[in-house]
């Protein structure tokens, strides 16, 4: 039998291993086929970086992982709603900070007074940012080129360090 073949048929053994895993991940029948499918197609376009003498179940069980922790993280990006409006009106929409002393919520809405007098091209890159979005995704998005929006990133957070400096 070939090596090429000896692999292809390594993959498919695992499936029913892999389909458990994906079931234990995903907590649904179809998005873990989804899961399990695209952990094979990824294995077998990875082939060359398979080494031998390895545990191959460990390797393609953190093949798995990476594509489901890969695609939550995608999701959670996808469903981030940034705040666009002219005063920040959602940001400063009463929510759980996760602080329970008074002085922390008066914290927060100090600082998203700050950030809301920025200029909307400092302000809408420097939010997305802190939403989680990557600089590509928000250079796509806005339709800046991709140094620009780290530079204003980065001045935007040196700005607000400079005018917080005092604050404790």
């Amino acid at each position: 039998m070939s090596q090429k073949s000896n692999f292809e048929s390594s993959v498919l053994g695992m499936q029913s291993n892999l389909l458990s895993f994906a079931l234990k991940l995903t907590q649904n029948k179809d998005e873990a086929m989804d899961l399990v499918q695209d952990t094979t197609l990824k294995a077998l376009n990875n082939e060359d970086k398979f080494v031998d003498n390895t545990n191959f179940k460990g390797w393609m069980l953190t093949i798995m992982r990476n594509i489901f922790i890969n695609n939550y993280r995608k999701t959670v990006r996808e469903n981030t709603v940034v705040d666009t409006t002219e005063n920040l009106y959602h940001v400063n929409l009463c929510q759980d900070s996760g602080l329970a002393a008074p002085d922390g919520a008066y914290a927060v809405s100090e600082i998203s007074q700050i950030i809301a007098e920025f200029p909307a091209d400092y302000r809408q890159p420097f939010s997305m940012h802190v939403a989680g979005y990557k600089y590509e995704e928000i250079s796509q998005k806005l339709g800046m080129p991709l140094g620009t929006v780290k530079s204003r990133i980065f001045f935007t957070r040196q700005k607000l360090r400079e005018i917080l400096k005092d604050y404790r």
